[in-house]
């Protein structure tokens, strides 16, 4: 069974769930999200004797945590989506992997306090439970301590009351040690049987190393054929150290310049957030809620045939946090096309409520970097036109 929420459901999903007739919690705001799928809700009740016959699950949002955590208390799902959710606990699950990787837990009213050096730099402070690269700073020493402090002071500001305390929450961070490398985003289930099934790798680029921006992603015949086998290595310890069964899971991992995968975090009982999920569809032709729901493995040898040397992108068109969505008049959104040589899927989102205006896939030559790059490195003002 399937729980949708805020703040998007996909087309792709949609017409998923509707072809393969999935019955799906009939929340308030998933009527209000998918009325499409009316003929498929269910009622509470309903949902919970489905899930106790068989404790099978997709959402598509973290705003349903609350929701799991009400009616399924009793079960290992809450204990087990915290596990992988809350950052303090998965690094705790990941010490033996990891015995020598430095983090602390911290309460936000101490960090004004905190002495960093007592720590070490460079460092990253991320929120225990956070969304969307919000509240996540790169530091390099005191100075930039307590400008992020601050920074971080007037975020938490911003984006009060627009998630969840389950998804994004300013109570408790996360000091860690940077992981130095390529940083990239896997899509995976773990089978009845807890072992891991990849649908889909892609890698994050940034402008800069202290960049934590949710900008661009790509993926390649490259891209996977490089990391798959190293990434399963890492996905079958967590499998078998948390015995997660049936458990879809968006996991991001930086591989270190000594060809170390270490885990950054994770995302329980979905893949990737908001549309991204559906780049498995533009780029390899899998459907991943049916690849997730069938049990199904992809033949990779076979996905590949045709696609080497062809990339395919990802935008994600944020808006900068200096600009209140209140005062955007409208988005060029057919300059924004035109800016793109071969444009795959282009999904408008609610600009007037979150601070971003569009996901877009395409897809380029894999030599050809300057399209992808000037998304990259723009402010996206260009296509924002104020009142």
């Amino acid at each position: 069974m399937l729980l949708v929420d805020k703040p998007y459901v996909s087309d792709l999903l949609i017409n998923t769930i509707r072809k393969n007739k999935w019955p799906v919690v009939g929340t308030d705001i998933a009527r209000e999200m998918a009325p499409e799928l009316e003929d498929l809700f269910m009622s509470d009740e309903e949902a919970v004797a489905a899930y106790e016959k068989n404790p099978m699950m997709y959402v598509n949002s973290e705003n349903t945590i609350s929701w799991i955590n009400k009616h399924l208390a009793h079960t290992k799902l809450p204990d087990q989506v915290n596990t992988f959710k809350n950052k303090g606990l998965f690094r705790d699950m990941l010490g033996e992997l990891y015995p020598e990787f430095r983090y602390m837990k911290i309460d936000y009213e101490q960090l004004k306090d905190f002495n960093p050096d007592n720590f070490g730099f460079p460092l990253i402070i991320k929120p225990a439970v956070g969304f969307f690269s919000m509240g996540i700073y790169v530091v390099e020493n005191k100075q930039e301590w307590d400008k992020a402090i601050k920074d971080l002071q007037e975020e938490l500001k911003q984006v009060s009351g627009t998630y969840p305390d389950e998804v994004m929450n300013g109570q408790q961070f996360l000091l860690e040690q940077l992981i130095p490398g390529d940083e990239y985003a896997v899509d995976v289930y773990f089978d009845a049987d807890s072992k891991p099934v990849i649908l889909n790798i892609y890698e994050h680029i940034f402008t800069n190393a202290k960049d934590v921006n949710d900008r661009a992603y790509f993926t390649s015949v490259k891209v996977i054929d490089n990391t798959h086998d190293i990434f399963e290595e890492k996905l079958e310890f967590i499998g078998k150290k948390t015995g997660v069964k049936l458990f879809p899971m968006h996991i991001e991992f930086r591989i270190t310049p000594e060809e170390e995968a270490i885990p950054i975090e994770s995302n329980p009982l979905r893949f990737a957030g908001w549309c991204m999920t559906d780049m498995s569809k533009y780029s390899w032709r899998i459907n991943p809620y049916e690849y997730f729901f069938k049990q199904q493995k992809p033949d990779w040898l076979s996905i590949f045939k045709g696609r080497t040397g062809r990339q395919f992108n990802a935008i994600i068109a944020d808006i900068p946090r200096d600009i209140a969505l209140e005062e955007i008049d409208y988005v060029d959104y057919k300059k924004f096309e035109k800016d793109f040589s071969n444009l795959l899927r282009i999904h408008k989102t609610n600009y007037r409520q979150y601070p971003v205006f569009a996901f877009a896939f395409s897809e380029t030559r894999a030599a050809d970097e300057e399209e992808v790059d000037h998304f990259l490195h723009s402010d996206l003002t260009e296509y924002i036109v104020m009142k």
